[in-house]
Order: C-alpha cells, then structure tokens, then sequence
C-alpha cells in the first residue's frame, strides 16, 4: 500500500501552524505561533471558546461541526490559547487527538506550540525588525468596494455578566463579481467587550458557506496562574525561525 501523507493547516485565533499527518503518528513540523496585532495590559481573563459552523448542502444534508478551546490572558498582555485538535483525530484512525497550546509573551517576545500530549514544544523569538511581516501574512481578499458594506450600531447588550458594543456588518457582492448570477449578502454580527476589548460574541451567514457562531463563555476576570504562559520544565524545546514574507520557513 502506497503511503500516504496529509497537510493539515490549523487555524486558532491568531495562529497558523501546520502540522503532518504519516504513517506512525502526527508529528509536528516547523509549527508556530503568530504574534496578535494588538498587546492588551490590565485586563486579565480566562474563559472557554466555542467555534460552531452549520451548513446545508444543496441536496437537503446538514453539516454541523463544533470546535472548543480555552483562553487566557495576563495582566501583562500575555495570551494562552489551548485548542482540541478534532478534525485529525478522524485523518489517522486510532491515533489520540492531538491537544496544542498556543502562548505569546510580548515582554519576552517569544511565542510558544506546546504539545499537551506529548509533552514537546516549538519555541519561536521574535526580532522587532521581523515582528510587522510575521504578524501580517498576505491574505486572498474578496475586492470589497465601502459602497457595497453596510455598517450599524445595534447598541450595547449585556453578554455573559459584560457590557457589549454590538454591530452588524452586510457585505454584498455584486452580480458577477465571483459568477454569482443574483448579489450575495454575508452578514456578520459582532459583539465586543470595551472592557476586555475583546470579541465575546459573532455570528457569519454567508450563503456559500452556512452559519458560523464564535463565542466566549463562563468568562473569568480574575489573574491566571502565571505557569500557564510558559513552557513547563519536563517539556523538550525546539526552536524555529520566524516566518516572514520569503522566508525558508523553520530551520
């Protein structure tokens, strides 16, 4: 029997490793964490995510998937995020479900992958002369003309014990623009907490691709342990270069 090999990309929050599925088990290659766009201080937390995506297809099936994970985040802008790596766990039959931690430290500017499973890390320093073209990756982007987005206020609305501002975003595209024969309207609804300056709560329906609902529950305001933002002693650290805009990738 031919062997064969699966590249999976996984997308956490502000994320993007890429992990290899082979013969003898997931191993991860070159997996790093990305650094968030902004450094929040004074705001700790902890609660649980929820990814929730519905999709029905044209013959009258009905896709539902639900992806769960923890984050924490430090008084100083540390961030923690911890996720179930579900969709492997059906790619090799009988293997265990890979469970990965995400960690950015911005004072030390290092980020961390740890392998909760297996007890192995990816560690990655960051230059400031490379941190804008790491943080950044390019992106394919629908050409979005402001004319075509609607943007309303719908008020401040109380979510999980927090105040919320709450939006609605209506993106339409124009007939022909992706070969759709009549416009399409991708709705998002986003709730954010000032206080955290974090979003608690969204909602995406696009008719391409189903409903997709993200939310954070039994939200915690108080001070994580500081354990939690770093590598555990009993772990075996490997390094890898930061990934930027025409790099080789991890060395």
């Amino acid at each position: 029997m031919a062997r064969k090999f699966l590249i999976i990309s996984v997308m956490a929050w502000v994320v993007g490793p890429s992990l290899w599925a082979q013969p003898g088990g997931i191993r991860l290659l070159g997996t790093q964490a990305g650094r968030p766009g902004k450094v929040v201080k004074g705001a700790p937390y902890s609660a649980d995510v929820t990814n929730e995506t519905t999709r029905m297809l044209a013959d009258g099936n009905t896709i539902h998937q639900i992806t769960s994970g923890r984050v924490y985040r430090d008084s100083e802008g540390r961030t923690r995020q911890e996720s179930a790596l579900q969709a492997l766990s059906s790619a090799v039959a009988g293997r265990t479900t890979p469970r990965l931690a995400f960690i950015y430290d911005p004072a030390a500017s290092v980020s961390y992958v740890l392998d909760l499973v297996k007890h192995t890390a990816t560690r990655t320093v960051w230059p400031q002369d490379t941190a804008a073209s790491a943080t950044n990756p390019p992106q394919r982007q629908l050409r979005r003309d402001p004319a075509n987005i609607k943007r309303e206020s719908l008020g401040t609305q109380l979510f999980s014990g927090l105040m919320a501002d709450v939006t609605r975003t209506t993106l339409t595209i124009p007939i022909g623009q992706i070969g759709n024969s009549q416009p399409i309207s991708v709705v998002t609804e986003r709730w954010r907490s000032p206080d955290l300056q974090v979003v608690v709560y969204s909602k995406r329906i696009d008719p391409r691709e189903g409903e997709t609902v993200f939310q954070l529950t039994n939200i915690n305001r108080s001070e994580p342990p500081a354990a939690l933002f770093t590598a555990p002693s009993d772990f075996s650290i490997s390094d890898v270069q930061p990934r930027t805009r025409g790099s080789a990738g991890p060395r």
